[in-house]
């Protein structure tokens, strides 16, 4: 027979899957011996049976539960509607992880009009006992019956102007009593029912509430965006009430046994007197800080310190302590390891690390690596938010920051007003590889279409810029530079601010707070480096981002795009000459001048790596992408170009392509045109030859994307190889290089170990083999992708987070073969998912050596492979 129920002593700390972090931590408690009022617990299988019986409990719980009451009863001496020995309960939620706020309470359960009056008589506390019973009507209402808590709260409020009572504790009892008759008859009003006097009746109700606000839509919204499963459920905890209103000598409060905001090792909370627990959280009274209960009650302050502090070390983590003092009595309603900022984390990681209270290893699932992003970024305050005006709340937060400056539409008035140093913020549609200046030039980016893994976000995050991708509730009008809201229209100039962490644009300018990296930090991020088996390079190719990664010990360059080095307005002109002229010798002084360009590139980034190891990939985009959109534009590049318009556009209409992305691009562009590949060695080559003269021992690894064939990257290998000799004839030098392919197709993956046996490393580019894996368009896939995940279609958003079934499992059996074929070559991951913490605990367990991902996700990733080791290990 499966067991519902559990009083608190036949429980442990080890046992939250069953009775949710609360219930277990409170027989944890009991089993320490510490001051927690008795009771037991309602399994979360009994709620997940509830859900699935359409909202009704067994008769085997309700059997279990009349036996657990009986107990109970037993053990506290107390009874439901004794005239004596009165047993009133709370009735609160406690799922296995810790959802503050997002399920409800229910206190001083087991009340009625008989039971206030007993209540009254055995304190000889009139006041107090209604006190409890108008809570109890109006916590129970809004729970389990749904009144709006305005249907109380208009009528006490006014109760108390009318009278003239400026506190709650003002209300005498007849007051109270008064107020308690206006509340039962709002029941009438508002669900055409009574409130239940019967005490069993009230207990099996707010059972249910509970249970059903497991799926409320606060919870929902709230699993979502911590990543809780939603079919876990909550346990339900009825507990002994102790009561903090009943006097002068009583109150309520929460505590940290750390300053969750900064970390510092300093107890941090405040209580109220003559309250409960509600009232702390519902913030109509200010309380008083924690340190002041030594002067009102010293002997209970020194007992809660000591108990928080046998709680910190019991647990080994911050907690989060919630207590009631009853007439001088210390009780401990709930202890849970706490939230706290990223900073705090890091701090308290540490501490405890050097306190000797958890190992290294344990410090490392102290943080959350999605908290990681808030200490690498400007964030805006939170005051200056409340009252600024939102524009967009659409958004998905695609590269996070933020940040304000001026509207501008173009890449082009992005660079000019940059260089005139205004801030701007680049509103478009969508971005291209041709805005990449203007991405640059801009403080953060917005676009009305597009999601995370499209151009604009990808770019943005490399760059570690703030963007918002996939504003649908903006109209943004390129044309007449303008962009429509639901309240109102902007103008070109106007002032926006830019939130990347939270997918929201406000209007004007929102006060911002910079980011900073404490010792706390260095320290726990060199731990990671010391635990994890996977090392994490950088997607990078700009100084700045170059130089952003390294700060975070970047062990390398993962992925250096060659093609954002031709989008410069020197450089695309010649990239233009060399793809639209009709001669060998204009395309060859055009590549001779690229030549020149690329090798300043290369020497830049290869001095900023020294002896790290840096892939290169040769030139990857279909040549399309470099040409002309708009009819201003042609007219413009065809003067520049010396040809006529009907030239270009007869030239252009040549090199269209239906699908350009699975079309002419990478080395099958350069099977066609390898003086482009050749071109790129021989200016990487230069380059590193000139460092090696200067002392500097550089590690180039030259990729070819696209691959297919063994054959294909046969014949582009050869080419390298022969103009890599001829570098080293020209310069006298022996250079050390590796050459690869970038695994972004499923045949490649099929043929991994053939491929093995003549490439030195792989990279697989998960951006394309997701979406040629699925047939899914990585730009299009916003569209419908939300509805997949929404339905259950799919689990996740496969462009985010790893799709183990199938991409998975080209990975796995290509790395698997590449490795049986090739035990020395190297194998990382450079597309979006190496810097997805998910997707970083699956490579982990493949015979992957490296993720790379770009400059500002470094922290996080690191922090991710060393929680795969610990998890692995645990």
């Amino acid at each position: 027979m499966t067991k519902y129920v559990y009083a608190f002593d036949e429980g442990q700390k080890n046992m939250k899957d069953l009775l949710g972090g609360k219930g277990a931590n409170l027989s944890e408690m009991k089993r320490l011996g510490l001051p927690v009022p008795d009771g037991f617990t309602i399994t979360t299988a009994a709620c997940i049976e509830y859900l699935e019986r359409g909202e009704q409990l067994s008769d085997e719980v309700k059997t279990q539960l009349q036996a657990q009451l009986e107990a109970f009863s037993a053990r506290t001496n107390k009874a439901f509607s004794a005239d004596e020995n009165l047993l009133l309960v709370s009735v609160r939620s406690g799922a296995k992880i810790s959802m503050p706020g997002m399920m409800d309470t229910i206190l001083n359960l087991g009340l009625n009009d008989e039971n206030v009056e007993k209540l009254a008589r055995k304190t000889n506390d009139a006041r107090f006992a209604y006190d409890c019973y108008r809570r109890l009507l109006q916590m129970f209402g809004e729970v389990v019956y749904g009144i709006p808590m305005a249907a109380f709260d208009t009528y006490f409020d006014n109760y108390k102007e009318t009278h003239n009572y400026q506190n709650d504790a003002d209300i005498p009892a007849e007051g109270l009593q008064e107020i308690c008759e206006h509340f039962k008859t709002v029941y009438i009003e508002e669900v055409y029912k009574p409130f239940p006097q019967n005490p069993l009746d009230q207990l099996l109700e707010a059972i249910e509430a509970v249970f059903k606000s497991w799926d409320n839509d606060r919870a929902r919204v709230y699993r979502d965006l911590n990543d809780i499963p939603h079919n876990i459920g909550t346990a339900v905890n009825v507990q002994e009430m102790v009561f903090g209103n009943s006097g002068p000598q009583s109150g309520t409060g929460v505590a940290f046994t750390r300053n969750p905001v900064t970390g510092e090792a300093k107890l941090f909370g405040e209580y109220l007197l003559n309250a409960q627990g509600e009232d702390v959280v519902a913030g109509i009274r200010t309380p008083q800080d924690i340190a002041t209960l030594h002067e009102q009650m010293p002997h209970v302050h020194e007992q809660f310190v000591a108990v928080a502090e046998q709680l910190e070390q019991h647990y080994q983590d911050m907690q989060d302590i919630e207590f009631t003092i009853e007439n001088e009595k210390l009780y401990i309603l709930q202890t849970r390891n706490g939230k706290r900022t990223a900073k705090a984390a890091m701090q308290i990681a540490v501490d405890l690390v050097e306190e000797g209270v958890i190992s290294k290893n344990d410090s490392m699932t102290k943080v959350d690596v999605k908290s990681i992003d808030t200490l690498l970024h400007p964030t805006f305050e939170a005051q200056a938010l409340e009252a600024a005006t939102v524009i967009s709340k659409a958004g998905l937060p695609a590269s996070p920051g933020a940040a304000t400056g001026k509207i501008v539409f173009s890449a082009e008035e992005a660079k000019r007003q940059a260089e005139a140093g205004e801030k701007v913020i680049l509103m478009r549609p969508e971005t291209s590889p041709e805005d990449i200046e203007g991405m640059i030039a801009s403080e953060a980016i917005v676009t009305t279409h597009g999601g995370m893994t499209s151009h604009a976000a990808v770019v943005a995050r490399g760059m570690g810029k703030c963007c918002v991708t996939g504003c649908a509730d903006l109209e943004i009008n390129t044309r007449e530079k303008t962009v429509t809201y639901a309240n109102g229209q902007l103008f070109e100039g106007d002032e926006i601010s830019v939130d990347g962490g939270q997918g929201d644009i406000y209007a004007g300018i929102v006060e911002t707070t910079s980011a900073e990296h404490s010792e706390a930090f260095e320290q726990f991020m060199a731990w990671t480096e010391e635990i994890a088996r996977l090392n994490v390079r950088m997607n990078a190719e700009t100084t700045p981002d170059i130089e952003a990664g390294y700060q975070f010990n970047a062990q390398g360059i993962g992925l250096v795009r060659t093609e954002h080095m031709f989008f410069g307005a020197e450089r695309l002109v010649e990239m233009r000459r060399f793809i639209l002229s009709s001669d060998d010798e204009t395309r060859t002084q055009a590549l001779n001048r690229i030549r020149t360009y690329q090798t300043e590139d290369f020497e830049q980034i290869f001095r900023l790596s020294g002896e790290r190891p840096t892939i290169v990939r040769l030139l990857d985009p279909p040549l399309h992408e470099f040409l002309p959109k708009s009819d201003e534009e042609i007219d413009s590049v065809a003067q520049q170009l010396n040809i006529s318009t009907v030239q270009l556009k007869q030239r252009m209409a040549e090199l269209h392509e239906t699908n350009p992305m699975l079309g002419h691009r990478g080395c099958r562009l350069t099977i066609t045109y390898p003086e482009l590949y050749v071109m790129q060695v021989e200016a990487m080559m230069k380059s590193v030859a000139q460092l090696k003269n200067e002392g500097i021992a550089c590690q180039p690894e030259i990729m070819v994307p696209l691959v297919s064939t063994v054959e294909e990257f046969k014949v582009l290998k050869a080419q390298i190889l022969e103009a890599i000799q001829q570098i080293e004839t020209d310069t006298n030098q022996s250079l050390h290089y590796l050459i690869g392919t970038m695994i972004e197709t499923p045949r490649a993956c099929l043929i991994a170990g053939d491929l093995a046996k003549v490439c030195d490393f792989f990279s697989f580019g998960t951006n394309d083999l997701t979406q040629l894996t699925f047939g899914f368009s990585r730009d299009d896939a916003g569209k419908f992708i939300n509805d997949y995940v929404n339905q259950h279609i799919l689990e996740v958003d496969p462009f985010q987070t790893l799709d183990v079934d199938g991409v998975g499992a080209l990975v796995r059996n290509a790395s698997e073969q590449a490795k049986a074929a090739n035990a020395n070559i190297k194998i990382g991951v450079c597309g979006e998912l190496g810097g997805d913490p998910k997707s970083i605990h699956h490579f982990h367990r493949m015979p992957i050596d490296y993720v790379s991902c770009s400059p500002f996700r470094v922290p996080g990733a690191k922090l991710a492979a060393a929680q795969s080791v610990v998890e692995s290990e645990g």
